[in-house]
This record gives C-alpha cells, structure tokens and sequence, in this order.
C-alpha cells in the first residue's frame, strides 16, 4: 500500500530539489504536516498546494494583460534574413524556431541567432516567443542556457511534445535553473500535445504545470494541438477534411477550455491553398480556437480575419447584452431579441464575443 508520506515526497519532490519555494509561510512540520494558514484550518501539503495555484492563477488572470495569438507563426532560428523581418510581418505571435524548423547541423546556429535577435530586434507589439526543443530530444537545456544568456528575454516560451508529467517537472527545474538570476522574469508557457499518450496525459500536464505558475516561474497561457505529428503517432493519413483529427482536436480544445487557456489549432500545411486554409480556419473559430498556427506569411490575414469577430457580430454581441440588462431591470418574464426567444448560452456567447474584442484591441 502506497503511504500517505511516500504520495506527500512525490508531490514535493520538485520542489525540494529544485529549490522552488511557495510563496506563503508554511507551519514548521514533517513535510507531510507542512501546512498554509488558510482561513484558519490545517491543509495537507497536496490541499495546499492546489489551492494556492488555484488562488495564484485567479488572481494573475485578472492582473496580467491578454496576449492575443490569432496568429502564431514560426520563424526558423538558423535563418537571420527572416528574422529581421518580425516586425513587419504583422503576426500576433512570432515564434523564433528551435525546434521541427530547424534541422539538427543548424541547432547551434539558431540557438546563437536567436540570442542576437532577441537583443536587438524591437518587436513592438507582437508576442516575442521562442520554441525550445522536446525534453525527448536531449537539446533543451542547451537551447536555454545559450538563448536565455539575452539581456531581453521573450515574453512567452513554447514547449513541443508534452507527453508525460515528467516532462513538465523536468523542464521546470530545468527553466528555474537558468533563469535563477533573472529577476522578475516570469514569461508565458505555451505547451503542445502531439502524441496519443500527450493526449491521454494532458489533464494531469496542465494541472501541474498549472500548479507551478502559481511559484511564479512561468504563468501557463496556451495549449497547441500539434496535429501532424499526432497523425504520424497513431498512423493516421492526413486527409482535406481533417476527420481523422476531429476526436483529438476537440478534446484538446475542450481541457484547454478547462483550464481557461488558450487553445491553438492545427497548422494547414499547403500553403497554396488558400480557400482550404480560410474553411479550416472560420471552422477552428466557431469551434472555440483562439488562435491558428501558421508557416507562410500569404497566410497571416486570412487567419487573422477568421479569429476576429466581425464588425457586425460584435454589434449584435453588445447590442443583446444591453438588451438583456434593460429587460432584467423591467423584471419582466422571457427575453427576446430580434423576434428571437434568447437563453443563457447564447447570452455567454455574446459576452465572450465582446471580451475578446476589447482584449484584442487592448493588446494592439
């Protein structure tokens, strides 16, 4: 049988070697009786720990400011012409490639590119994001021991090929490490589920990697499904209409969801394609994506475009809502609108429409 003192060391176990420390003052203990003033009643160490991520999280989503990624476009870290090129490209979030970008003869190169770049490039108002090589591949703690010698750092980190919780305690102390002198740094962490077990797993990830945001080493932000190689995984041929992905894609959507996340879609890799990449994309924002990744800079306006709501959709958005509080006041019974009975739902609806605008011109 598995002692409450053996579950109590595997849950700190990260903590203690990396010397991550939660920020509260803990009642002097065991490490299982270690504690949190919390209205006045002992919790056990795993009790406490949820709740001050859960209590940490709440309150850095209401203090930190929306970073919108309707377009999330990899830049190859060897190649230092397009680089150069971020500022103009006019991309919510470029993201300087370590990773699938880059072939292996090239690693250091980026590595070293991407170092420059980030300390003389003014991206203005795009998300500065670098993709790190998988924790798999044995490169990561190369590509963070090289890039993150910057002086500007990026605002969010990508980490690809989350398949285990391992990976995310690993990466952690690992990130705590080099960045132990960076004071005050706490980017975005962006992760991406590509594997059947990642997709098994991803509850637990985000749980954890959600848990130590609240240590303020990083604050979770996005999930990006990584579809191709999913398909490679489970040895599915990638088809025009996608339906060999639709499981996984919702399901990524729906726990990214969850956590309150961002949710990232798919890539659509014929970059001449263009009519296919606008279908794909308005499907992706109806079915709740906030974001789209993309390969080719012919493809930014129409991703773009998809995931913002239009003109006319945040007018009626607006418009029922004041409708709905107008007839709230009267206190009268059912509420129509435009001849229309109208329920909670759809009332939900219009506010997340009327949110996402005012974030996105916020961050703009």
């Amino acid at each position: 049988m598995i002692s409450l003192r053996s579950i109590c060391q595997a849950w700190f176990k990260p903590f203690l070697i990396s010397g991550i420390k939660p920020k509260g003052k803990p009642v002097h203990g065991s490490i299982c009786s270690l504690q949190f003033h919390h209205n006045h009643r002992p919790m056990h160490s795993s009790q406490c720990a949820r709740q001050l991520a859960t209590n940490s999280t709440e309150e850095s989503l209401l203090k930190r400011k929306y970073v919108p990624r309707r377009t999330l476009m990899y830049i190859p870290g060897h190649d230092e012409k397009k680089l150069r090129k971020i500022p103009n490209l006019g991309v919510d979030c470029a993201v300087l490639e370590c990773e699938d970008g880059v072939a292996l003869t090239k690693k250091a190169e980026a590595r070293e590119n991407i170092r420059k770049i980030l300390d003389e490039l003014d991206f203005g108002t795009t998300d500065c994001a670098v993709r790190v090589n998988s924790m798999d591949s044995g490169l990561t703690e190369e590509d963070l021991q090289v890039i993150f010698q910057a002086d500007k750092l990026p605002q969010t980190v990508l980490l690809p090929k989350v398949d285990t919780v391992d990976d995310i305690i690993e990466f952690t102390t690992m990130f705590k490490n080099v960045t132990k002198d960076k004071n005050g740094y706490c980017p975005y962490l962006i992760v991406y589920i590509e594997t059947a077990i990642g997709l098994l797993n991803m509850r637990n990830i985000l749980q954890q990697a959600k848990d130590f945001s609240a240590y303020g080493i990083y604050q979770l932000d996005g999930v990006v499904f990584g579809s191709d190689d999913l398909c490679a995984d489970i040895g599915a041929s990638r088809s025009t209409a996608g339906t060999e992905l639709m499981y996984a894609r919702q399901q990524v959507l729906l726990t990214a969801k969850a956590f309150r996340l961002q949710a990232i879609d798919m890539v659509h890799i014929d970059i001449k394609d263009l009519d296919g990449l606008l279908l794909q994309s308005e499907e992706g924002a109806r079915f709740g994506f906030t974001g789209k990744q993309i390969i080719h800079p012919n493809q930014i306006a129409i991703v773009r475009d998809a995931f913002t709501p239009s003109k006319s959709k945040i007018d009626w958005a607006i418009e029922l809502i004041q409708a709905f509080e107008k007839h709230q006041e009267s206190g009268e019974g059912a509420f129509t609108f435009h001849g229309n009975m109208i329920d909670m739902p759809l009332l939900l609806q219009a506010k997340n429409i009327v949110q996402m605008s005012e974030r996105t011109e916020q961050a703009v």
